[in-house]
């Protein structure tokens, strides 16, 4: 090791300390998955090192595990619904968005942002509720599959994200914060009011990610995008051309789809690579920023790098 954090007495990574990162490179977005598979220890030690360094950080967490666990608690079912494209996703009524909210901006995020803080970062804990950060229209009803026959669903509360309050995370950045942050987004309503609703947080991570022109850092608990989803020893390591990026959509099953559209809408959005790298290795943001996990390009877009986001589906929140 090369050096100390200044604040919190951990060595800093080589990666860090002989110029992997530094002030002059853009912000990085870590999203940190809720899988009880994913620990956070890595990335809270790398965030302290990078924050240290100088590098502006976000923070984003999911938390599918733990939503679940209190719903249980609270003596309900968790629910998941598949939309008409085969996309699963939470359908989240009333008393669910009671519990989600309880577990990502009550329980998890206050957590999380004490972990961080005990590791030496400034962290300052935010749903995408406050100061309108993520905000969009509530959806009230999807469209899903059940027993192979396409119905609507009401009672919804979910939405998709169409802005990002970015002048408030330039300047916590600006002030030396590293903001954490969880859905519930603001949910707009017809009538001009607001409503706190799920969304997906990989998609979250994107949206902000993208209207910071930042870095994107997917961490999950594989090493990134298999050729075969049974396979580790088929990993992409990096796409950089609209072909090498069909090759990933076509790859990506199940959760690793989700995260494989977000990377796409993070690109689009004016984020210049995204990286699905694994959680759990030492120092997992610094080995993703240096070339491990799966690497996507801005270029791997082609044509559709200013494009439009992908169509949205359920609303859902996913690990």
């Amino acid at each position: 090791m090369s050096g100390d954090d200044a604040r919190s007495g951990r060595p800093v990574p080589d990666a860090v300390a002989d110029g992997g990162s530094t002030a002059d490179d853009p912000p990085v977005v870590v999203k940190i998955g809720g899988a009880k598979a994913v620990d956070p220890a890595g990335a809270v030690g790398d965030v302290a090192s990078l924050a240290a360094d100088g590098r502006e950080v976000v923070v984003v967490h999911g938390g599918s595990t733990v939503v679940d666990e209190v719903i249980e608690r609270l003596g309900m079912e968790p629910e998941y619904v598949e939309s008409a494209s085969g996309v699963t996703g939470r359908f989240t009524d009333a008393e669910t968005m009671e519990a989600f909210t309880m577990a990502m901006a009550g329980k998890l995020n206050t957590e999380l942002t004490a972990l961080f803080r005990g590791a030496g970062v400034d962290a300052v804990g935010l749903s995408g509720v406050d100061g309108g950060l993520l905000s969009g229209p509530r959806k009230s009803a999807v469209r899903v599959v059940e027993d192979g026959k396409k119905k609507i669903k009401r009672g919804e509360h979910s939405g998709r994200i169409e802005s990002v309050n970015a002048d408030l995370l330039a300047g916590l950045l600006d002030d030396g914060y590293t903001p954490v942050v969880s859905p519930p987004m603001e949910g707009r309503e017809g009538d001009g009011g607001v409503t706190p609703v799920n969304t997906d947080a990989d998609r979250a991570a994107a949206a902000v990610a993208g209207a910071l022109d930042a870095d994107l850092v997917l961490l999950t608990d594989v090493a990134g995008v298999y050729a075969d989803p049974d396979d580790p020893g088929t990993l992409i390591e990096s796409a950089a051309t609209p072909d090498e990026f069909a090759a990933v959509e076509d790859a990506a099953e199940g959760f690793m789809g989700k995260k494989v559209m977000a990377a796409k809408e993070a690109l689009s959005g004016g984020s210049g690579r995204v990286v699905v790298a694994d959680a759990n290795v030492d120092e997992p943001i610094v080995a993703a920023l240096g070339g491990a996990g799966t690497t996507i390009e801005r270029s791997a877009l082609g044509d559709d790098a200013d494009g439009d986001d992908a169509a949205a589906e359920t609303g859902g929140e996913t690990a």
